[in-house]
């Protein structure tokens, strides 16, 4: 007698679904930002939001690899952006070639940001190592317009989980370009957004130029929450909803000044909503700090496989099953390149954060590493260009939430500090960081814009470092 649909699956592994946006932080409704999200609002109800989730590299690329290698950035070879030159050391360590290796089906939808340009799907599905892609066709569509194909590719997943074979446990890799730059003339369904009425978050100023691009982001997330809501729809009518570990996250920060390839925490933290099936913490918070790097090595506990030794992060499965555990007692991030070099490394705890830039002889910011955007534009008309990075940086989370007042010289603060900088450099020392040997060798196949200028776009060959490709 043929097994029936639900008997197949009940002795399965659990599916894996990544969904992801571009450049999101932790600017959404679950989050309590005013934010029109109602679909990833009603899954955050039904699954774990983790309050305190950050990501390895606050730069697309070294974000996303951290997440899909469990190892840092350093670690794993994608030091900068993916469509800039830089790669993984081996392919064979990201998660993709994992599951295959443990008799998952692997797809790929949408947006990925570790092999090629992000909107290259056919190719980079191909160097990952997924065995489909299932994305849309996505020709001649301009950045602003990436949305709508966001949507389509909502509708190329809905198909596909219609018609998934039942006999094998699946990964599915659905990724959005929203909320990334461009931001859309319209949201969903022509939605604006009257800036008089919407509110930048901190650390962004409050004045009717950032307001006006903050519309921007509000626009585009309307269509990543209908298209959220297809996907989760599907899901929940095919019956695969219950048998499915979800995962929602983003890369990093906003990709507005201060936010995106900083390591503040408007760069670093982010959105972090799991459902694990039958879990006793659906629809509960976490508070414990987690850190991206650490998804793979849960995934493999919750689907009880063995992980490989080269995981760099700690399982948090414990998290869902019991209420206020802590897996961390720090997490770390870096940037080396996002346009330009920018060697940064920090360290995080509940209470404390330390930054150390490597690079003493640049200590301004790399303008090229802000996004253009019309909020970088009225920074620049007020002086960014003169704005200074301390080599090292101390803050004290608990009464400085935004990162503005440094005590790395503070005598008070010099226990604190020294404590910091011993765990930063036995966390370094553990992972074999080259910072530590020196400065990176700039490849020539690597794009790197000089430490200076403005528009990472520019097409005078005078922006980019010596021999580098255009």
């Amino acid at each position: 007698m043929q097994r029936s649909i639900t008997e197949r699956r009940s002795n399965l592994k659990k599916n894996i679904i990544y969904i992801h946006t571009h450049d999101s932080g932790k600017v959404l409704s679950p989050y309590g930002y005013d934010v029109p999200t109602p679909s990833l609002q009603a899954f955050a109800e039904e699954s774990t939001l983790f309050r305190q989730a950050y990501c390895v590299g606050p730069t697309c690329s070294p974000s996303r690899a951290g997440l899909l290698t469990g190892m840092y950035p350093h670690s794993n070879g994608m030091y900068g952006l993916s469509q800039r030159g830089f790669k993984l050391h081996d392919y064979n360590q990201h998660l993709v070639n994992f599951l295959k290796s443990e008799n998952y089906h692997t797809v790929l939808c949408g947006i990925q940001h570790e092999a090629g340009k992000y909107t290259d799907h056919e190719e980079a599905a191909q160097i990952i190592g997924y065995d489909k892609n299932i994305s849309a066709d996505n020709t001649d569509l301009t950045e602003r317009e990436l949305v709508e194909w966001d949507y389509e590719n909502a509708y190329s997943v809905s198909e596909w989980l219609k018609n998934v074979d039942n006999d094998k446990p699946f990964f599915l890799s659905y990724g959005l370009f929203a909320t990334h730059r461009k931001f859309p003339e319209e949201g969903f369904e022509g939605r604006q957004f009257d800036s008089k009425y919407v509110m930048p978050p901190t650390p962004l100023p409050e004045n009717e130029t950032v307001r006006d691009d903050y519309a921007g982001y509000l626009r585009s997330a309307t269509w990543f929450d209908r298209s959220f809501e297809v996907v989760i729809g599907t899901l929940k009518a095919e019956g695969l909803y219950e048998n499915s570990i979800i995962i929602f996250t983003t890369d990093h920060g906003l990709a507005f000044p201060f936010g995106k390839c900083t390591l503040f925490d408007s760069g670093i933290g982010v959105s972090l909503i799991m459902r694990v099936p039958e879990s006793v913490m659906n629809g509960e918070v976490v508070e414990g700090m987690v850190s991206q790097i650490d998804i793979f090595p849960t995934l493999c506990e919750l689907i009880d496989v063995e992980q490989p030794s080269y995981l760099q992060g700690v399982s948090f499965a414990d998290m869902f099953k019991t209420k206020d555990l802590e897996t961390r007692e720090e997490v770390f991030a870096e940037i080396n390149y996002h346009t330009s070099y920018e060697p940064a490394r920090s360290i995080r705890t509940k209470r404390y954060k330390y930054i150390r830039f490597f690079d003493k002889g640049y200590l301004k910011v790399n303008r090229t590493n802000i996004d253009n955007s019309e909020s970088k534009a009225f920074y620049h008309e007020n002086g960014l260009d003169q704005v200074a990075k301390p080599e090292e940086g101390l803050y004290d989370l608990l009464y400085d939430t935004g990162e503005r007042n440094n005590l790395a010289e503070d005598p008070e603060y010099l226990e604190v500090l020294e404590d910091m900088r011993r765990r930063l450099n036995a966390y370094q020392k553990k992972t074999d960081d080259p910072i530590l040997n020196g400065h990176f060798d700039i490849r020539p196949e690597w794009k790197v814009n000089k430490k200076e200028t403005y528009n990472p776009s520019s097409k005078d060959p005078e922006d980019y470092e010596v021999g580098q490709i255009r």
